[in-house]
């Protein structure tokens, strides 16, 4: 099966993609480096012995959409592309309805016109808003604390709507929680571009000397050491999530929605105590405010997935931190190297 991956050098779409050549599919991506390099693939070639089809470009250009999904006998889209920075959502609001939303439609408008009536949305657990308890389950009510969110929020609700007029469609929602860790190889990891957005990267760039001190937002939120608790999630599980969503329900009509999640959370506290215990390395933090937008605490029941899809996460905390290290050690300026 040809899938178009689009988003597919970032760093859930790029294990996505290994994982896929070593289940026997043929990813094609799709990508603007916009948060990636175009290296990548050498390092997917490396551990996969296969380079997958690169096309650059971006999904608001419809009609190098359509002609991809023709040229290459697209028959499934798993759709990674999108801006993920809740800060920068809150300063740049518009950035993220553009891409986000009007990305995905555009990216809709060419799936059928090309007769693909399969899709995997990358979504988020954003899309809970600030619950009011924990564990989330995929019944919660959805609400939004940020653009970022709402993005994600938006795009659901408009692919719900959609499908009501398309029954004949297969409609795949994964509320990600936090993804973390690197391939087990060292070779491919997360790499953002300019400053960290997300936790573990940053705490990373710590250890390895890259940047001098972690902020972490907000020491005062009600739970059991004051800082933010979140469901991280090896990107090595998240990527299997995506191969079962494929294998199970890609093909089922519907609109099927799952939260990947280990079903646990780990304070920010924890993940800093994890790390230096991976790295044998301090890592240097202080306290700043919250930030605009966050929630005290999110976490996971990802028994849906395991009862339909037959997923569940498998790797710990540690093995999260041990993986991370591994891949910031060997590539102290990520794939600049």
């Amino acid at each position: 099966m040809n899938v178009l991956v689009t988003g597919g050098t970032g760093y859930i779409g790029s294990h996505t993609c290994l994982q896929m050549l070593e289940m026997g599919y043929t990813p094609v991506l799709l990508d603007n480096f916009s948060n990636s390099k175009a290296s990548v693939l050498d390092r997917i070639e490396e551990v996969s012995g296969t380079r997958p089809v690169l096309i650059t470009g971006d999904i608001l250009d419809k009609n190098l959409l359509v002609e991809t999904m023709k040229r290459y006998g697209i028959s499934a889209v798993i759709h990674f592309a999108g801006l993920k920075s809740v800060g920068e959502s809150v300063s740049e609001p518009l950035k993220y309805y553009s891409n986000n939303v009007s990305g995905t439609l555009c990216l809709v408008e060419a799936m059928s016109e090309c007769n693909i009536k399969t899709l995997i949305f990358s979504s988020s657990a954003t899309v809970y808003g600030d619950p009011s308890t924990v564990p989330i389950n995929e019944g919660f009510p959805t609400s939004a604390t940020n653009p970022y969110g709402r993005s994600k929020l938006m795009v659901e609700e408009c692919l719900n709507d959609f499908y009501k007029a398309n029954p004949d469609w297969s409609i795949t929602l994964l509320r990600y929680f936090n993804p973390v860790g690197a391939h087990p190889s060292g070779k491919l990891g997360e790499d953002p571009n300019g400053i960290p957005n997300n936790l573990m990267p940053f705490i990373s760039q710590v250890a390895v000397g890259k940047r001098e001190c972690l902020n972490v937002f907000g020491g005062d939120y009600p739970t059991p050491d004051g800082t933010g608790v979140r469901d991280y999630i090896h990107v090595m599980d998240l990527a299997r999530g995506h191969i079962a969503a494929l294998n199970k329900v890609g093909h089922s009509k519907g609109i099927h929605i799952y939260n990947l999640g280990t079903g646990r959370g780990s304070s920010v506290l924890e993940m800093i105590e994890a790390f230096e215990k991976a790295s044998n390395k301090k890592v240097a933090y202080k306290m700043v405010d919250r930030r605009p937008g966050d929630v005290a605490e999110c976490w996971a029941d990802p028994q849906k997935a395991q009862k339909e899809l037959g997923w569940y996460a498998q790797l710990e905390v540690e093995q999260m931190a041990i993986d991370t290290w591994r891949w910031q050690s060997n590539n102290p300026n990520g794939y600049h190297d």
